[in-house]
């Protein structure tokens, strides 16, 4: 049982240091956005850095406020 614990803890440490970069285009000013301190910006892409265990809420996010993820790569270790 010790075992098994510290392997899940390793495996949870590694996936929190990992972000990654989506590319979404199509964001558009609406109500799920309203509550943010800033406008959204219309034209061309967005870029916007998304650490591995919140992956999935974030699109979720983009696609109510009716946006289109184009490209989803690794944040660059630098």
């Amino acid at each position: 049982m010790l075992g098994q614990s510290a392997l899940i803890g390793a495996a949870n440490n590694s996936s929190a240091s990992r972000v990654f970069v989506y590319e979404v285009t199509g964001l558009r000013q609406n109500e799920t956005n309203d509550k943010n301190s800033y406008p959204v910006r219309r034209s061309g892409s967005l870029f916007i850095k998304v650490p591995y265990a919140r992956m999935n809420e974030e699109m979720q996010r983009i696609t109510r406020m009716g946006g289109t993820i184009v490209n989803i790569s690794p944040a660059s270790e630098s």
